[in-house]
């Protein structure tokens, strides 16, 4: 055995959480910056099941597989639940989180308090990249579905499956 296990020390790992509906640049950049820091990043797709997503969970997670490839130390499951139990069914001490805003700081700063409360998971709260501070998956598909250009804003990989997608709408 090689790597960090045979020498004794301990696996990092931590967890990029989000619905990924689908996923873009400013996703990307945090789980770029996250598997730079550890040595297994998880991104857990989570399964709402009241909410129709534009692709399919399996959609997703081929495509974050796809644009993740790269990295090499990236595994990308779905999870439905709490996080925190995802989190001590892999051992994962940490949360990795993007901040876009104070907006999103509230409302992040509740659940990461919350989860250390219930199981002592970590929350790292990660500034998003100014170029993407603007970005979200909702706002991606609506600009896509009234025709805008967002080839700046997702990988190539997931501009093909949305336009495709969209022209099947």
């Amino acid at each position: 055995m090689t790597g960090p296990e045979s020498e004794g020390s301990q696996v990092r790992r931590a967890v990029c959480p989000g619905s990924f509906d689908p996923i873009t640049n400013g996703h990307l950049d945090i789980i770029a910056r996250a598997s730079r820091l550890y040595d297994e990043v998880y991104v857990a797709v989570m399964i709402n099941k009241s909410k129709k997503g534009l692709f399919e969970i399996d959609e997703r997670i081929e495509l974050i597989r796809e644009v993740t490839a790269e990295y090499g130390n990236v595994i990308v499951e779905a999870f439905h639940g709490l996080l925190v139990d995802y989190c001590k069914q892999r051992d994962i001490p940490a949360i990795v989180k993007g901040l876009r805003a104070v907006s999103d700081f509230d409302y992040e700063l509740q659940m990461a308090q919350m989860n250390m409360g219930l199981t002592g998971v970590e929350t790292l709260f990660v500034p998003t990249n100014p170029t993407y501070s603007f970005l979200s998956s909702s706002l991606v598909k609506e600009v896509a579905a009234w025709g805008g250009d967002v080839s700046h804003l997702v990988p190539p990989q997931v501009l093909g499956a949305l336009n495709e997608r969209l022209r099947k709408a």
